[in-house]
């Protein structure tokens, strides 16, 4: 931790680089996003935070006086976001960095009929919600010609996965999503990064029932994610160990990746 950095609602000096940001973080009221929410936080940075528990986002604005701009709402209402866009720009300013991170995660199996409304709503949140969340900032970033969008993806979309065909589909289609993103903006100014962790110790990993190599902290792998956005690097691996795992994965033939997985636990299916 750098001088002048501290854990308890204190904000760095200003020679901290980072000090200046306008940053806008969905999904922040608890794990990865409000881990990325304080490292931002901690050194300076006017917070935008989005997400649905309005108490949890009115405790982390307590600690941090003045710097946190709560908005309660859902990525999947396009229209709230857009409001909380506006009126954050007119408050504070174009961000310079966009982090969409809300996402969920539950087993999902197709044959059961019940399992289509999971389908949907990871779907919805993980996907169009990443994409709800970047919108409404996209054309005020590409005018000033600067900003970074960054994307929370997985690599749980590298390869499709038993049990989490939800999950797997919406972070593969995440992946696909940011890169056409990227090279839509490519030469405006505006980068676009793709996060893909591995797991991280948050509720959404702790019902897995199965090992979970190189698994992170959030405070850690935010730390990391924040080091790769500030590079502008546009593809990102967290843990690079994870990076190794999930390109040997990807390079399987399909009949000894489906031999080899067919039998691998699945994730508890339930309810969102």
């Amino acid at each position: 931790m750098n001088k002048g950095e501290g854990r308890g609602g204190r904000i760095s000096s200003n020679s901290d680089p980072e000090s200046s940001l306008r940053v806008v973080i969905s999904g922040a009221s608890g794990g990865l996003g409000l881990s990325l929410a304080h490292y931002y936080l901690e050194r300076g940075a006017h917070v935008a935070v989005f997400a649905r528990r309005g108490e949890l986002l009115q405790d982390l604005a307590g600690r941090f006086p003045g710097h946190v701009h709560c908005y309660v709402l859902d990525v999947r209402d396009a229209a709230a976001i857009q409001r909380a866009a506006q009126d954050y720009i007119e408050r504070v300013g174009v961000p310079d960095l966009v982090i969409a991170n809300a996402g969920v995660s539950v087993g999902t199996l197709t044959e059961y009929a019940e399992d289509i409304d999971a389908f949907e709503q990871v779907m919805d949140i993980n996907v169009l919600g990443m994409v709800k969340t970047f919108q409404p900032f996209v054309a005020q970033m590409r005018s000033a010609r600067s900003g970074t969008l960054a994307g929370i993806a997985s690599v749980a979309g590298f390869r499709g996965l038993p049990g989490a065909g939800a999950y797997s589909a919406s972070k593969a289609a995440a992946i696909s999503y940011l890169e056409s993103l990227r090279v839509e903006l490519h030469g405006s100014g505006v980068k676009v990064v793709t996060i893909c962790p591995g797991y991280i110790n948050t509720a959404m990993t702790r019902i897995n029932p199965y090992p979970m190599p190189f698994i992170l902290e959030p405070a850690e792998a935010a730390r990391r994610m924040a080091r790769a956005i500030a590079r502008q690097v546009p593809f990102a691996v967290i843990p690079w160990q994870m990076g190794v795992a999930g390109a040997l994965l990807r390079w399987l033939p399909r009949r000894l990746y489906d031999r080899m997985f067919a039998h691998a636990p699945h994730k508890p299916r339930g309810l969102l």
